[in-house]
This record gives structure tokens, sequence and C-alpha cells, in this order.
């Protein structure tokens, strides 16, 4: 499997609307889809998106520590947010975000997620079976310009996680059928098809394939 990209990540959160009001206020991004059960935000349905699933709360934080957005004007970015606002500020439920400055086609888009691991560099070599590519950092992988960090933390065994999954997107999604790895469950929608398997430390992948008839913006 070679993802071409980080296409989004999904998370459990209580309040979604409340979540999906300040990236949308101070973020850049706006609301792609919004059902009974999630509500897409992001600059551009083709890049990096959040999924705001619809869950019981209060949700606890578990393996994520940040999701980082990629921006080409840092000071122009954090001027939109609110006053006094830290370089990694929490959007709600733990929820927590950063900007980062550098070249993008798209802006906020995905730059990083950050996980916690009782053992980073062990981690990171095994994220390099599900496709993604080794970096100069033991503890950093890369996935279509995008990267994931391991920090060293308990990420613990939550009862309700904030982290639904990380979706990347392929080519073709059936082939991740084959990679010898646990499958969590295969959905064919409208837009897309995806594989969910179980990656490094129980943390959910998805490889998710657009169709011809993918129509989101």
């Amino acid at each position: 499997m070679e993802p071409t990209s980080l296409d989004h990540v999904a998370l459990w959160v209580a309040d979604r609307d409340s979540i999906a009001g300040f990236v949308t206020a101070h973020l850049g991004m706006h609301v792609i889809d919004r059902t009974d059960r999630f509500t897409l935000v992001g600059s551009d349905a083709r890049r990096g998106k959040l999924t705001l699933f619809e869950a019981e709360g209060p949700r606890e934080q578990g393996a994520l520590a940040r999701i980082g957005l990629r921006v080409s004007d840092l000071a122009s970015a954090r001027a939109a947010l609110p006053e006094g606002t830290p370089e990694v500020f929490d959007v709600g439920e733990d929820l927590r975000l950063t900007l980062v400055e550098g070249a993008t086609d798209v802006e906020y888009d995905l730059d990083h997620v950050a996980l916690f691991s009782p053992d980073p560099e062990r981690a990171a070599r095994e994220w390099l079976r599900y496709g993604f590519r080794a970096t100069d950092e033991p503890a950093r992988v890369e996935v279509g310009g995008a990267f994931l960090e391991l920090l060293e933390g308990d990420p613990g065994e939550p009862e309700r996680p904030l982290l639904n999954h990380l979706g990347v997107l392929v080519d073709e999604a059936a082939p991740a059928q084959e990679l010898g790895v646990e499958v969590a469950d295969v959905v064919d929608a409208a837009n897309t098809f995806a594989v969910f398997v179980w990656g490094p430390e129980r943390v959910k992948l998805e490889y998710v394939e657009h169709k011809a008839s993918f129509s989101l913006r």
C-alpha cells in the first residue's frame, strides 16, 4: 500500500457543533458535510480534514496528543485566533491543535498527528508496514507529505477515547485486505470505498479510496 495523503483524522466528540464552530471561525475551514452521525470539516474536501463523530462525553485524550495544521503564513494564521491563544490550543474536549508554517497548496491542510506511545521508535518502525515512510527522525514517519509523530507517553486504555481513527487516501483500498494485518471493517459508501485495519498499538487506520462519483467540496 502506498498512501498518497493523510486524508483525515476522525474523532469521537460530545459537542461537535462547538468544535466545528471554532475551526470554521478561526481556522479557515468550512463544514463540508453534516449528517446525523458526524460533521466533516476542512478547508478542502480533497485534502486533510477532521471528522467529528457524535459520541457520549466526556471523552478521554488517550493516544492523541495533538493535530498539526499547515499554513503558509504562521503570523497571519495566528492573528485569526482569539487573543492569548497558546501554541498548542484546546478547541474543546482535549482536542489539541497547533499551527505549523510550511509550503502548502491548501491552507490548514494536515501537517502531522502526534500520538503517545510507550515505545515511540518501535511504534514508528511498525507503521512502515502500513505504507508510511521512514524519516531522518526515528520516532517520526511520513505519509503523503504529512507526518505521524510518536511521543513517549502512556495512552492508557480509555473507555471513551477521543481518537476514532486515522484516514489515508489510496488509489485502491481493496488491497489493504491482503496486508496480513487485522481488518476491522470494510465500508462501501456513496463517494468512497474504505478498508479499516488495526494499526500499531491498536490505533485504527482507514485506507480510503475516492470513487469517480466523489463530489464533496
